[in-house]
C-alpha cells in the first residue's frame, strides 16, 4: 500500500524545521546504511545531539498524531527519524530497506518532505514495482508511506537542496494487504457516518473492522 498524506506539518512548521536544521551539522549518510546500501547512498544526515533529539520528538509527535497515518500504518513502533539532505549531485541508488532497525521490524517506510518542491530540481523518490516506477515529490509538510519491501531510490538532485525526514514503522498488522483492507473499511465507515449517521450498516462495518483488526493484530 502506498499513500500520500497532506499537511503533517503546516507550511510555517516546515519552515521552522528547515531553519532548525540549517543550524545543525550534517555528516555522511552512509553511516546508517547497510553494507550494500553504502555502495549507492550519497547524502548527508543531521548529526546526533540534543538539538536533533528535540527536533525529532517534535516531528515524530506530528506524524503520530495524524489520523490518516495512524489508520493507514497502524503503527506499533517507529524508528528514530533521520533528517537527510541532498545537495546538487547527491542521490541514493536502488535499494531495499533493512528488515530490522533499532530492534524494530520495518513494515512501512515513510518520507516527510521538508523543502518546497520548486526550490530544487530532481530528488524524486522513485518506488519500483512489477508495474513500473512511480516518482514522488511532494510539497513541504506532506508525507508518503509505502511498503518497506519495495525497491526504491532517490533521483539525483540537479539544483537546490532536497531536505526530508525519513523513518520506518512496525505495524500491528504485518501484511500490507490486510492494512489496506482495514483502511478501506474504516474510510467507508466514516463516510457512511458523515452521510447517514449511526445506522445498522455503520454498526456492521464497525464490528467487521474491529474484529478483523483483533484477528490480525500482533501485540
Amino acid at each position: 500500500m502506498l499513500i500520500t498524506i497532506a499537511d503533517i506539518l503546516s507550511s510555517g512548521e516546515a519552515e521552522e524545521i528547515r531553519a532548525a536544521l540549517g543550524a545543525m551539522r550534517f555528516e555522511d549518510g552512509r553511516a546508517t546504511a547497510g553494507w550494500s546500501a553504502k555502495l549507492v547512498k550519497d547524502n548527508e544526515q543531521a548529526r546526533e545531539g540534543a538539538a536533533l533529539t528535540l527536533l525529532r520528538e517534535r516531528v515524530t509527535s506530528a506524524i503520530r498524531s495524524n489520523d490518516v497515518f495512524d489508520l493507514a500504518v497502524r503503527p506499533k513502533a517507529l524508528t528514530p527519524l533521520l533528517f537527510s539532505r541532498y545537495t546538487q549531485g547527491k542521490h541514493y541508488g536502488s535499494h531495499v530497506d533493512n528488515p530490522l532497525m533499532n530492534g524494530v521490524r520495518t513494515d512501512v517506510s515513510f518520507t516527510l518532505f521538508l523543502a518546497d518542491p520548486d526550490t530544487y530540481e530532481g530528488g524524486e523518490l522513485v518506488i519500483e514495482s512489477v508495474s513500473g516506477e512511480e516518482e514522488i515529490k511532494l510539497p513541504a509538510g506532506h508525507l508518503v508511506a509505502y511498503d518497506s519491501t519495495s525497491l526504491h531510490r532517490v533521483a539525483p538532485v540537479t539544483r537546490g537542496e532536497r531536505l526530508v525526514a525519513v523513518g520506518w514503522a512496525q505495524s500491528y498488522v504485518r501484511e500490507s494487504a490486510k492494512r489496506e483492507l482495514l483502511f478501506d473499511l474504516e474510510t467507508a465507515r466514516r463516510n457512511l457516518f458523515a452521510q447517514a449517521g449511526k445506522t445498522p450498516e455503520f454498526d456492521l462495518l464497525a464490528k467487521t473492522g474491529a474484529n478483523l483488526f483483533r484477528m490480525w493484530a500482533e501485540v
